[in-house]
């Protein structure tokens, strides 16, 4: 922010009141909140920051007074550096997915500045955070199914360990007919705020209270099941329905069956991810169902009623045509995979696969060379080659 022009970035100018000053700031945050932005989140958050640095020296009587004289708020020149009484590690911001700045090195708690300002229109004091509701951790599951429960769907019953909310205190921590109590350190905050006297006038500094860990309350008494944890863990039993023409790695999403929500927030989600055993036979490809039969040379030649296999245990009389080629595919529609969402359904799609003898009794044998002197059978003909 050296050699940027505080009053310019707030559209203020040098003689702006307390009053003005923190109603110019309002606006232009609300402007830029990445929250508001979300189609421009990344130049909002840089836009952001500079109207958080520039409020930040300017509403500090002592670091205005500063940069008014100096042009800058840190004697060093180098605001922000490593060597300026409001240096930071690398005076980067970092923004939280969850609502909230989470500070900037050097210049304290925006999160604060924001909330005390806003009221928590989008920057909520870490305090704030720890002690609002919080949905539980999702959990995840791999199930293994075989490719006939893929095809037709079935109900399965899964062995699950996971967090349960204690039943002795229901959830509270403390032992039954005891409650909690007001953190006595940081007077149920979360916070221990000390402030310093320097060179440049009082730094007041913020951290998580390390008598309650954060929390602003203490629990004289323990529940004994849970050890004021108020979870505890357990191996609960789940039952899940797998829908017919589920595919692999696709997952079933089992809302709030995850890990317990904390301060009353709502359960996570429980995902199950499927991986589908390969058969011996079937395969698949989309929605369609993919197979290979084999027939014989006479089959082949004079054509066949065939018996076809389907996935669901039946079968499926098709007839191929006198002179079929070994690869030939054919279609029987309406008997493949279904579609989870549409209830459309794919085709069984199979090749035949034609298989010679490879011995043949003396009669056979006999019989074959008649049928071949019939047909005048000759070596194939040469085709003559792509470039003539």
């Amino acid at each position: 922010m050296a050699n940027k022009d505080y009053y310019e970035i707030l559209g203020v100018d040098k003689n702006v009141s307390d009053e003005d000053l923190k109603k110019a700031y309002r606006k232009l945050a609300k402007k830029y909140h990445p929250d508001a932005n979300p189609d421009n989140k990344k130049e909002a958050e840089a836009k952001f920051k500079e109207v958080n640095e520039a409020y930040e020296v300017l509403s500090n009587p002592e670091k205005r007074k500063m940069y008014d004289q100096f042009g800058t708020a840190d004697p060093s020149q180098g605001f922000g550096g490593a060597g300026g009484p409001f240096g930071g590690r690398n005076g980067y911001y970092s923004y939280s997915s969850s609502g909230g700045f989470d500070g900037f090195d050097g210049f304290g708690d925006f999160g604060d500045i924001f909330s005390s300002i806003f009221g928590g229109f989008g920057g909520r004091s870490s305090a704030n955070r720890r002690n609002s509701p919080r949905q539980g951790d999702d959990l995840t599951y791999r199930m293994d199914i075989t490719f006939e429960e893929s095809f037709l769907g079935t109900q399965k019953e899964i062995n699950l360990t996971r967090n349960e909310k204690c039943s002795m205190c229901n959830g509270n921590g403390a032992k039954p007919g005891t409650k909690k109590q007001t953190c006595s350190m940081c007077h149920g905050t979360g916070q221990i705020k000390q402030t310093q006297t320097t060179l440049f006038g009082q730094m007041q500094t913020v951290r998580p209270c390390t008598n309650c860990n954060g929390t602003g309350e203490i629990i004289p008494e323990p529940c004994p099941e849970c050890r004021g944890k108020g979870t505890v863990r357990k191996q609960v039993k789940i039952t899940v329905k797998i829908p017919a023409g589920i595919d692999e790695n696709q997952a079933i999403i089992l809302q709030g069956q995850g890990e317990p929500g904390e301060k009353g927030g709502a359960n996570g989600d429980l995902r199950i991810i499927v991986h589908i055993k390969k058969h011996s036979i079937f395969t698949r490809d989309g929605q369609d169902v993919l197979c290979e039969v084999p027939i014989t040379f006479t089959q082949a030649t004079l054509g066949a009623d065939l018996e076809i296999p389907m996935v669901d245990g039946t079968k499926e009389t098709y007839r191929i045509p006198e002179g079929t080629q070994p690869g030939a595919k054919f279609v029987i529609r309406g008997k493949g995979f279904k579609n989870i969402n549409n209830g459309s359904q794919g085709n069984f799609i199979f090749t035949v696969l034609v298989q010679v003898p490879k011995k043949l009794t003396k009669e056979q044998r006999d019989l074959m060379v008649e049928l071949a002197k019939t047909m005048n059978e000759q070596p194939p003909v040469k085709r003559r080659g792509l470039f003539g």
